[in-house]
């Protein structure tokens, strides 16, 4: 039995997988946030309730919202800024009494989606995250990039690439919440879908609102789509330009929105070096319980006794 623990900034949900990838068991509890203590006793008892319920010791993997620093085995970079300078590997280890895995959950997800989902089979799965941030996970053979720094798939704090003018003018006028300014998260997140459509309309909306809109032939709505279409095609052709992927896989809220999947594949090429793509992008299959699985999963079946 593998278990998995996705670690965001309000829940942490369990998960308990068979070998065959079925789900024994899950639970979710809502995060003590602020408090790194409080927040490592709930791991604990997630753990052990885990095992309670269905008699059986796992293996143990779970996603941070963050990285684990090769060089001082600390936390950093994590946005539930309370685990950041911790030692959160070694005290869950000391905790748990076995190894522990921990991996961005970025990551988790890509290994989730390149082991029985909308990667499965390829040999390197790029996989974005499109919600409140935006973020990427890599996997090579179902194995997570991790990178010598720790920072392997942190594509959304890179520039947008070929800003416009009014990409520009945006990237001066607000900075993102890492200090700099033109992220590619401001840009293509759920949020800055969001953002766009009400700096121009004065009325905020969610994403599935916008794509409601745009369905009906609201004009604005659909010029805010298509501007973010095209954003997301330049950002993801600078990461494919230098990672040249099998398969692209979407999750988080905005991957819902169905039309990204005719109309970016359409707009690649005229950012893709040489001009061609053929990747093929899908939707995440396992949609939010991606994370957690592949928590779970950071443990491949040749390892288990």
């Amino acid at each position: 039995m593998r278990i998995g623990v996705d670690l965001g900034g309000t829940k942490i949900e369990a998960i308990a997988l068979a070998d065959n990838g079925d789900t024994l068991f899950r639970q979710r509890v809502p995060t003590p946030r602020g408090s790194y203590s409080q927040t490592l006793q709930a791991i604990v008892d997630l753990v052990h309730t885990v095992e309670a319920e269905t008699g059986m010791t796992g293996t143990f993997g779970m996603g941070i919202p963050g990285t684990i620093s090769p060089y001082t085995g600390r936390v950093k970079n994590a946005n539930s800024v309370w685990l950041n300078d911790q030692l959160l590997h070694q005290d869950l280890v000391g905790l748990l009494h076995r190894e522990v895995r921990i991996a961005n959950d970025a990551n988790c997800m890509a290994v989730s989606e390149a082991v029985d989902g909308a990667g499965a089979g390829q040999h390197i799965v790029l996989a974005l995250i499109l919600g409140t941030g935006c973020g990427s996970g890599i996997t090579i053979d179902g194995k997570p990039h991790i990178g010598g720094n720790g920072i392997g798939g942190e594509w959304g704090h890179n520039a947008l690439p070929w800003p416009d003018e009014a990409e520009r003018r945006f990237a001066v006028r607000k900075a993102c919440y890492c200090g700099r300014h033109g992220c590619i998260e401001q840009y293509v997140s759920g949020t800055g879908l969001c953002e766009d459509y009400q700096s121009r309309s004065g009325v905020a909306l969610t994403g599935d609102q916008i794509d409601a809109l745009a369905a009906q032939g609201d004009e604005l709505a659909q010029q805010v789509l298509s501007d973010y279409e095209r954003r997301l095609a330049k950002s993801l052709a600078a990461y494919m330009n230098i990672l040249d992927p099998d398969v692209v896989v979407l999750a988080g809220g905005v991957s819902n929105i169905q039309r990204l999947y005719q109309n970016v594949p359409r707009l690649l090429p005229d950012f893709i070096f040489g001009r061609e793509c053929q990747t093929p992008i899908r939707q995440a299959v396992h949609g939010d319980s991606s994370g957690v699985r592949g928590a779970a999963w950071l443990w491949p079946l040749e390892r288990q006794a």
